[in-house]
């Protein structure tokens, strides 16, 4: 089994270089890393909506990198900082996964840095064995 790194060398807010890929992949399996609602190095404005938009869009950014799309996603781990903000992700977690839903975990957590949300996925395509 080979391993395939993506976005390894980034840098995250302030620049600083981040010590982890953006997403691993192994044996047709997908390992996102977890990702803000970060742009061009900072936590976009906005409230919970904007940063769940944006934190969405940059894990399904990293998916069609590696050539995964959403359909091929099983898991997605979300981490709320603000328990009341729940619903309203969720309406916007709706938009992109409404038709079809991977499974979901989704706790309240403090945040390593200044956002309301982060999120993380898991995606399996056999023809990338």
């Amino acid at each position: 089994m080979s391993l395939v790194r993506y976005g390894t060398g980034q840098s995250g807010a302030g620049k600083q270089p981040l010590p982890f890929a953006r997403a691993v992949q192994a044996d047709g399996w997908l390992h996102v890393s977890g990702q803000v609602a970060m742009k061009d190095g900072e936590i976009v404005g906005g409230g919970i909506v904007a940063e769940a938009r944006r934190a969405i869009e940059n894990m399904i950014a990293i998916l069609n990198e590696a050539g995964y799309g959403t359909e091929d996603i099983v898991r997605v781990g979300v981490w709320l900082d603000d328990p009341r903000d729940f619903w309203s992700f969720n309406a916007v977690y709706a938009e992109y996964f409404g038709a079809n839903p991977p499974a979901r975990a989704c706790v309240q957590s403090r945040m390593m840095v200044d956002c309301k949300v982060e999120v993380d996925c898991v995606a399996f395509r056999a023809d990338k064995k």
